[in-house]
Formats: C-alpha cells, structure tokens, sequence
C-alpha cells in the first residue's frame, strides 16, 4: 500500500505540474489579451464618439424630416391630411380612433403642429398637434392610425419673491420679474382678507411659492405655499396646509382664510363707484341711492360667484340689464348686474360654487361702460359688502394643528429672512391713483 501511495503521489506531480504552468502561461497571455483589447476599445471609442440624439415628442428628430406650422384661419385636420396625400376613407379612421382622447373639431386657429416623415417622398408619418404647453397628440398617419394624447412632465422649482407698492401691484410684479398669474395666485391666498381693489403706495408682500417648468423652460405659476401682505399695521398671513379633510390657505392661527365670501367677484378690476346712499346717477342725471360696488373691467371679463349658493334669478330688465341674483343661505344674499351675457348652466335652481364663472362684464342696462354693479343683501336689506364683518370660520381640529405649526413656523422663518426688494425708481409712475388695478 506504500508504495502504491507514493507511486500515486509522484504520478500525481507528473501530471499536475505541466498543467500548473500551462494554466500560468493562459492566465498571463489572457491578461495580455485583455489589456491589449482595452486599449483596443479605448481608441476606437474615442475614435467615434457617441451622439446623442435630439428628441422631441418621444422621437429622435435628427433621423425624421420635422416640418413646423400653424393652424390657419379655416383649417381643419381633414382637409390637412388629405392635401398631404392620406386618403378619406383612412381620415375617418383617424377621426374614429381619436374618439375620448382628443376631439378634432378643437383644431384651433395659431396652435403649433408639426409634420414629421421618415421620406418625404411617401408622406409624413405623424402629424403632432401642441393645443398647449403641458401636452401634445400624436397622429400616427400609417399602420394602425394610432392617437395618443401624452403630458410633458411638469418640474416644479420653488421662488421666494419680495416687493413694496410704489405706484400698482403690476408695476412691482413686472420689475420682480412675476408673472401675472403669480399675482392671481397670491390673490387667491388672501382674496378674504385683502381688498386687492385699494391697495395704498408702501403695501409689502413676501411669497413663497412654486413655478412650473417643461424641459427647462418656465410655463406656469404653481401653488403659493405661503405669503404675507403688508398694509398700514395689518399684517395678513395665508399658509398653504394639505390637511387630509380640508386642504386650503389658512391665517397664522390654523383658521381657514376662506371666510365665506370673496371680497370681489371680478378680478384685475378696479372700484369705480361705491356704496352711496346720495350718489348722483350719470344716466339719469339726478341724485339717487346707490347700493352696489361697480367695478370696472374690460367687457367679457368673467363674474365669480363670491360665495356658494342657489341661483334665484338670471333675467334682463331695463335698468339692470342681464343680472344674477344667489341665494347663498337665510341671512345673505348677491346680485350682478349689467352683464354681457350668462356663463352656460346658469338659470334660476343651478347650484353654484365659490368662485364658479357665472356670466361675463358687459354693459347692458344703464350703463355708460363695461362693468359690473355689485349687490349684497344681509337679511333682505341691500348693505355695503366692503364694511361687512363677517362670523370666523371654524379653525382647523386639534388634532391638525401640530403638523400645521410645524409646516407655518419653518415657512415663516424663512420668510423672516427675506428682505424687502423695492420697485427700482424708474419704474414709478408719477400719477399716483387711489385705486389700484393689476
């Protein structure tokens, strides 16, 4: 057994030995190999770089010839398609997979589309229509004739912005760089508690708040998280809280800035006559009581019902012209007369939400311009609205208000923090009003 063992053992050596090495020797020359064909892949890498290519719509448009235009005065998608070649019978086909995802009979007038072809000799393979900046519809113009109607991603950057009143709201906005829809925004945080129709040369305001972005390019205002409006020794807060039952703008102490009403129902207006009880009438030239707000506003600008309610009325009479009367409960009452014309739904049992489009500025009745007399009834008797003090709202539950201190005391500290930015003195306007518009 011995020497079995140890005729194994060298047999073994024998063996093991020349396959050691030859494994050495392969292991070497792979390396070599490997370095070698790195170095290989390194120039030809860099002896071709990669392109990257330019998309938009989800295609890569350097491979695609990409014609632009705009819709034209009387231009319809069928009349397009078929001067680009695409027979009817394929139009309707079209049109019948277009059905719930975009109709095309809003094929409007100036909105962007864009025909794109693989070879310009066979037609264009999609056709691309922009009806606004947050999405397009694809018509896929062979094969299956395919619609999809696709949302561009949406990136949202917050801004915090400053500024002091020295001759209008729209004068600071524009030198802060702000949009007006940034100005609606914040009006639609503190329209309860700030009368945007008297503003005084010297009102501050801090915002916090986001901006809409698509492929690095502003599109939009996005939610105000918190602001603050200054006016005399009035301090007015507004602090956006998703509360899981009551999401809104609430004031510093957790109560809901929403207090019932809107302090007006037309925006970027201003007031060109008040409750007056000794008011000379321009019509009928003779001293009579006044018992609406006018505001004054570019003919067709929207009328906002000011509070929730029940339409009573939407008629005509000679010196209200077309007007709408809400019930909003037992005590109150509102009024809006003069108008262009009714917003669609609106008649007398329509159901009505707070800032729902109820009809449209015009100047019908007795009227000398386009605007919009504003009335409120408290318990049938017609009051100045604007020195009504309306009941508190009730604040948010007990429950909420830890997570809402903690969301208003880091918004307010950081709003702390931020200076004052003043309109640059170029920018003032010499003629100060006493009612300021946007």
């Amino acid at each position: 057994m011995i020497r079995y063992g140890k005729r194994f053992a060298f047999f073994s050596i024998c063996i093991l030995l020349p396959v050691s090495l030859f494994l050495n020797i392969s292991t070497e020359s792979t390396e070599t190999a490997r370095a070698d064909l790195s170095r290989e892949e390194a120039i030809e890498l860099g002896a071709f770089p990669v392109t990257v290519p330019t998309m938009r719509w989800g295609y890569a448009i350097d491979t695609l010839v990409v014609e632009e235009f705009e819709v034209q005065n009387g231009q319809v998608l069928g009349t397009l398609l078929n001067e680009e070649g695409m027979s009817f019978p394929a139009i309707e086909q079209l049109v019948a997979n277009s059905k719930d995802i975009f109709d095309v009979r809003h094929f409007r007038v100036g909105k962007p589309y864009a025909l794109l072809s693989r070879d310009t000799a066979l037609g264009a393979d999609y056709l691309v229509y922009e009806p606004n900046v947050y999405e397009y519809v694809v018509f896929h113009l062979k094969n299956d004739l395919q619609v999809e109607r696709i949302e561009r991603p949406v990136e949202l950057r917050e801004r915090v912005a400053t500024g002091i009143i020295e001759s209008s709201l729209w004068n600071c906005m524009i030198a802060q760089n702000l949009s007006i829809e940034t100005a609606a925004k914040m009006e639609d945080a503190l329209q309860w508690s700030v009368d945007f129709h008297h503003l005084q040369r010297g009102d501050r305001f801090k915002l916090i708040f986001d901006e809409k972005f698509i492929e690095g390019e502003r599109v939009g205002a996005g939610e105000v998280k918190a602001a603050l409006y200054e006016n005399g020794d009035n301090r007015h807060y507004a602090v956006h809280f998703d509360d899981a039952e009551n999401p809104g703008y609430y004031d510093e102490e957790g109560r809901p800035m929403n207090k019932g009403f809107l302090k007006s129902p037309v925006k970027y207006s201003r007031i060109s006559s008040r409750y007056n009880l000794n008011r000379f009438h321009p019509i009928l030239k003779r001293r009579r009581p006044h018992y609406g707000t006018d505001y004054a506003a570019p003919r067709g600008t929207p009328i906002l019902a000011v509070g929730n309610g029940v339409v009573t009325k939407a008629s005509r009479t000679r010196g209200n012209g077309n007007f709408v009367k809400i019930k909003h409960d037992k005590v109150y009452d509102t009024q809006y007369l003069h108008m262009q014309r009714f917003a669609k739904g609106i008649a007398p049992g329509a159901q009505v939400k707070q800032g729902q489009v109820i009809g449209y500025v015009g100047s019908t009745g007795l009227a000398t311009g386009p605007h919009v007399c504003f009335r409120f009834w408290k318990n049938g008797k017609q009051v100045d609205h604007l020195r009504e003090k309306f009941p508190p709202p009730v604040p948010l539950p007990e429950t909420s208000l830890p997570a809402f201190r903690e969301v208003r005391d880091a918004l307010f500290a950081r709003m702390d923090a931020l200076p004052f930015a003043e309109l640059p003195a170029d920018a003032v306007e010499e003629n100060m009003a006493t009612e300021e518009v946007l």
